[in-house]
């Protein structure tokens, strides 16, 4: 364990303040997040035959979620505003669980990470899924908002641990 673990985020007084990244080097850094949208079958069946009545909800929910992505740090007061050089989600349905999973992925060369900035990709693709699927089922559960992977920096790799059986596709 670590010692001396402090909030980066807060000054000597416990203020908030902004991370001095300027001595940093830029290196690639790339990171994963997931989320997890459960809801009705009628829903789900709307879902993946972009029947909506609003379009093509996958479609949608990638748009909005790469969007998200990169204004982050519009959204979190302490992020960094980063040059996103790469973003994808994918959407797995499971048609006997009616849920999707969403995996987002985010790459830079920069000085800090994009743990932020792909957790913010999957959370508002799956917010667009709700918004896109509401008059259908107003239940629509949205969970398991994580961070599945981030690599690069002084860190350097993380990997969450499996948990319960869960299955991160798409890393």
């Amino acid at each position: 364990m670590k010692k001396n673990l402090k909030l980066t985020h807060l000054d000597e007084k416990g203020m908030p303040k902004m991370v001095d990244v300027s001595q940093k080097a830029d290196t690639v850094r790339i990171a994963s997040a997931h989320a997890k949208v459960s809801m009705s079958k009628e829903a789900f069946n709307l879902a993946v035959s972009k029947g909506g009545k609003k379009g093509d909800v996958f479609g949608t929910a990638k748009i909005a979620g790469i969007m998200a992505a990169k204004k982050t740090s519009e959204l979190i007061p302490l992020c960094h505003p980063l040059n996103i050089e790469g973003c994808d989600i994918t959407f797995d349905p499971d048609e006997k669980e009616n849920t999707i999973i969403i995996i987002s992925t985010v790459k830079i060369s920069g000085k800090t990470g994009v743990e932020m900035e792909s957790l913010t990709a999957s959370s508002v693709a799956a917010l667009t899924i709700y918004d896109m699927l509401k008059a259908v089922d107003k239940s629509i559960e949205i969970s398991e908002i994580y961070l599945i992977r981030k690599e690069g920096g002084k860190s350097g790799l993380y990997t969450r641990r499996k948990e319960k059986g869960v299955q991160e596709k798409g890393v």
